[in-house]
């Protein structure tokens, strides 16, 4: 039997750092420091940021599969990714330089730093193909997740620090935690600027817009032929919508129902700095479990500690149980995420899975448009914003259903090799 490798080689070292900093955005700009400024900011509700999260995914899921088929063309894949890193850092950093009051700004800045923050992921993961091989591959894509929860915990850590120093409702403690974020994620992208390459690519031909229209039509066709495929496809957008929307909306949300004053919220952020302490050693285990139980048990189990978890948000009363709600997501979020792309990885025909990974992208992407504009709107219109969290239930409850529906890992290759 041939002998694994174990050791991460530098390109596989600079794919995963990459993820080291760009998870700093995810925590600082996604779950806490921009939705709390935006209340602030804003003079009132934090919820209505949801509708600006779910218009920032539908414009990156309308992009998301035409520039992903164009970039498959030889030499186009990492220009398209360093155009959207940047548009997201500079961005990110301009949050900073909103003048007061000036909210229709900090929206349209905030929704560009959304775009180029997934328009670059986008990329990234596509280059995961170029930078490892198969046999690697879960364990390459685990540890960025893993190592970037941790990794994050330092700027974000120096960010609650200056706003601690300034004081809680001070925005210029936010502000430079915008500039800490931006400059964190600059800087851990070097290593993938200089070490990542495109190795698998088709050749440049003309109208490639046109004929990348064509492939993803292609593509379409025969995911409906692998109907093993298609419905995992259908649980996945489902529950990831769910993922996705409490990554987004836990501090809106829990300061609403909460009625959290600023002391209160600063607490609520260093909760939100050991959530990604607890993330990592999880995301690590979920793979090594992965290996004795499966991928799809696995993935079940995430899905029912979310579904646990939105009952318990929609129970909770003090801000401790902020914690609580805090560990489990924490336990769950970086294995459900990892473990979706293995799984799919290995139900789809080799041959093809660049084609098919562009589905799944933008599956991915068009998650996390229903359930941020499902909780806002709840919220709004009942004006009990605690009832909001159980807007996305039924997202983990049907995606649970469909992937129980689903055979085996080896049931499903060779039910695969047999179409």
């Amino acid at each position: 039997m041939e002998k694994i490798k174990t050791k991460l080689t530098k390109t596989e070292r600079s794919w995963i750092l990459y993820d080291c900093g760009n998870s700093a955005y995810s925590i600082a700009i996604t779950t806490a420091l921009l939705p709390v400024y935006f209340g602030i900011f804003n003079g009132g509700s934090t919820m209505d940021i949801g509708y600006y999260n779910s218009l920032a995914s539908i414009l990156v899921a309308i992009l998301a599969p035409i520039l992903g088929t164009i970039a498959d063309y030889k030499n186009y894949k990492k220009r398209f990714f360093i155009f959207f890193f940047l548009l997201g850092v500079v961005f990110t950093a301009s949050l900073a330089a909103v003048p007061d009051g000036m909210v229709g700004m900090l929206v349209i800045f905030y929704i560009i730093t959304c775009i180029g923050f997934a328009g670059a992921n986008i990329f990234y993961d596509s280059f995961l193909v170029d930078v490892t091989g198969n046999k690697r591959m879960d364990r390459v894509s685990t540890s960025g997740f893993a190592y970037g929860y941790i990794a994050s915990v330092i700027p974000f850590a120096i960010s609650l620090g200056v706003i601690f120093i300034l004081g809680f409702d001070n925005m210029l403690g936010y502000q430079l935690g915008f500039v800490i974020t931006a400059v964190w994620w600059g800087m851990f992208t070097i290593p993938f600027l200089r070490r990542v390459k495109q190795i698998h690519y088709i050749e440049p031909e003309r109208k490639p817009v046109v004929n990348s229209f064509k492939r993803l039509g292609k593509t379409f066709k025969n995911i409906r032929q692998y109907k093993i495929v298609f419905a995992f496809l259908i649980a996945y957008f489902l529950y990831i919508d769910g993922v996705d929307t409490i990554i987004k909306m836990a501090v809106p949300y829990s300061t609403d129902v909460l009625g959290l004053d600023a002391s209160n919220v600063f607490l609520l952020l260093g909760i939100l700095l050991v959530i990604q302490i607890i993330a990592f050693p999880f995301a690590l285990l979920y793979g090594r479990l992965a290996k004795r139980y499966g991928t799809k048990r696995m993935i079940i189990v995430a899905i029912c500690t979310y579904i646990v978890a939105c009952i318990f948000a929609s129970l909770m009363f003090d801000i401790w149980n902020v914690f609580v709600l805090g560990a489990m997501i924490g336990s769950a979020q970086g294995g459900i995420q990892a473990l979706s792309r293995s799984y799919y990885a290995k139900i789809i025909p080799k041959k093809n899975s660049n084609e098919f990974f562009g589905f799944y992208n933008v599956f991915g992407k068009f998650a996390a448009i229903i359930g941020p504009a499902l909780m806002a709107l709840i919220g709004t219109v009942t004006g009990m914003p605690r009832l909001s969290i159980l807007a996305i239930l039924p997202l983990f409850v049907v995606g649970l259903i469909l992937m129980l529906r689903l055979p085996e890992q080896r049931a499903e290759i060779e039910e695969i090799k047999e179409v």
